[in-house]
């Protein structure tokens, strides 16, 4: 999350001293920064608009960035936080909104889960599920949630802790707070991430414009040790924020290996913010790389800050989602002053790790269960060769597709040759977005946004183009994966190998598809399905309006040195 622009980020205190002093941090009170926030009911909105996905998650109104806090409960509701300011399209006033699935791509919002004060905003976290009361929150209760937070105030990020007994849809926050502090202060001390390891919690969490990750060690989750220290690694832009630590299965092994996630800003390489990812060894208390390379998470430029969700056995794919936008323009993009509304998340990837051919060590992220929208088939070709396809989706009300392309008998080598090129038009304006693959050379995938009236040509930042190399796979085969969403589109190459995340605001509503290969080996076999995507948010709306959901439910601080 970038911080600079929110409501305290002007106040920076430069960190020179490591004795421990007493905290500093202003005692929070009970108001709402904003009285106009409901605390008895979910934030309702519009999700009719022209650019409002239909099959992603995008808040009732106003802002959204980070996904914070995810977890599947034992009755597998998957819940989702999210860093929300519920009273503007701008960052700041941040809260944890909250939303919750059992399918990962119908959401139903709920109440906000933890409201900011007059003083103070709740900034990124996680969740855990503390089944064995290590935190004696839960006396008689195995389903028992904690979120893991950053308070931020004009004078230090610290970390707290917040509880819910009726399985995280209401929290009470812990009276011993904060959980976590340094000394001196520190404004850039943020982002917990909190999983369970053997008999302990395992927290890491970043001191941002330093480039460390902490390690720390808790037996309950109110009592922190510093374990060990994770810096400068990979790519370091100007500040690390929301790390993240998850076991993930390897395909082709029975033992699973950890990845390590960090997401940084400003500083990727086509601008503002990305996750860098290193797969690597963990053994509760310090994490070893596998190398020294720095691998991004997406080649395009709208993918940030994700989380994957807590209570995913470690042998079955990991389920992640990422912010969906990039802190170069999120708080400029036109959804805000037109629709009321600003960022959405991906969609739902299911993750594995690889050891791919010439590229080594790579995360597999894939869309989760997607055929659980579709709604009806627009296209399909099982002999395409060098052809055309052409999709009228413009009756699908959700306007929104899956496409996926599978190409076969590619020679090997130097001798593969040709193109599959896509191109998603408005038929009303002729504004298009499009995407394209070249069998030969290094085989470069690209994607392009250029071609879109209004804030793209208006925005320096919002760069056009985005490309990167897949190697065809040894078997000669080749799958492009798409997924079209009003404002969004998601590529996903040989099943997630490489994918790319990229937003747009045309003028017109996109409504034709066409594909075409050309110029292919004889023998090459093209294969393609294009599948209508049905809104999720539709059958929610009363009069247009969604509103939501709301739930019934069924003490030491410890100071803790800098450790460089």
């Amino acid at each position: 999350m970038m911080y600079g622009i929110l409501l305290f980020a002007a106040v920076v205190a430069a960190q020179t001293s490591i004795s421990p002093t007493n905290s500093s941090v202003p005692t929070s009170t009970s108001t709402m920064f904003d009285m106009g926030v409901p605390t008895d009911m979910p934030v309702s909105g519009d999700y009719t608009g022209a650019w409002r996905p239909q099959v992603h998650f995008s808040p009732p109104k106003d802002f959204m960035n980070d996904p914070n806090g995810m977890f599947v409960d034992t009755n597998g509701t998957y819940h989702l936080y999210y860093q929300y300011n519920p009273t503007a399209t701008v960052a700041g006033n941040q809260h944890w909104g909250h939303a919750t699935s059992t399918d990962l791509y119908t959401w139903e919002n709920q109440k906000i889960a933890i409201f900011a004060t007059e003083n103070s905003q709740i900034f990124s976290g996680s969740a855990v599920i503390d089944t064995n009361n290590t935190s004696g929150f839960f006396p008689n209760q195995t389903n028992g949630v904690v979120a893991i937070y950053t308070l931020n105030t004009p004078y230090a990020q610290v970390q707290e802790i917040a509880w819910s007994v009726d399985g995280g849809y209401t929290f009470e926050k812990y009276s011993g707070n904060p959980v976590l502090e340094l000394t001196p202060n520190s404004t850039q001390f943020r982002d917990p991430k909190v999983i369970r390891y053997g008999d302990s919690w395992v927290m890491v969490v970043a001191y941002a414009q330093e480039f460390v990750i902490g390690f720390f060690t808790s037996p309950d989750l109110k009592n922190w040790t510093h374990a060990s220290n994770f810096s400068h690694h990979g790519l370091l832009g100007l500040q690390y924020e929301c790390p993240n630590l998850v076991e993930v299965p390897v395909e082709g092994q029975e033992e699973p290996m950890w990845i390590l996630a960090i997401s940084i800003n400003p500083g990727a390489p086509l601008g503002g913010s990305i996750q860098e990812y290193f797969p690597g060894y963990f053994n509760g208390t310090n994490f070893t790389p596998v190398d020294s390379a720095a691998r991004l998470a997406d080649f395009s430029k709208d993918n940030y800050a994700g989380q994957y969700f807590y209570g995913i056995p470690p042998t079955e794919p990991q389920i992640y989602l990422g912010w969906a936008s990039n802190w170069e323009y999120s708080q400029q993009v036109p959804t805000g002053q037109t629709e009321g509304w600003r960022s959405a998340m991906t969609v739902p990837r299911r993750v594995h790790l690889a050891n791919v051919t010439r590229i080594g060590w790579d995360l597999i992220d894939a869309p989760y269960k997607i055929s659980t929208v579709f709604d009806s088939p627009l296209a399909t070709n099982s002999s395409l060769g060098n052809g055309t396809i052409l999709v009228d989706y413009s009756n699908i009300s959700s306007r929104a597709i899956y496409f996926q392309c599978n190409v076969s008998n590619i020679p090997n080598g130097t001798y593969s040759m040709g193109t599959l090129n896509f191109t998603l038009t408005a038929s009303s304006t002729m504004e298009s977005v499009s995407g394209g693959f070249f069998f030969g050379g290094d085989n470069p995938f690209w994607m392009n946004r250029g071609r879109v009236n209004g804030f793209g040509y208006t925005n320096p930042f919002f760069t056009d183009k985005f490309s990167v190399g897949n190697p065809i796979n040894s078997n000669g085969t080749f799958m492009l994966e798409g997924v079209i969403d009003r404002s969004i589109l998601e590529v996903f190459l040989d099943g997630g190998r490489s994918s790319g995340t990229m937003t747009f605001f045309p003028e017109g509503e996109l409504d034709t598809m066409r594909l075409a290969t050309d110029g292919l080996n004889a023998d090459v076999v093209v294969s393609v399905a294009v599948w209508g995507l049905t809104s999720t948010w539709e059958s929610q709306a009363t009069n247009g309006i969604v509103y939501g959901n709301v739930t019934s439910s069924s003490n030491s601080t410890q100071v803790t040195r800098r450790h460089f």
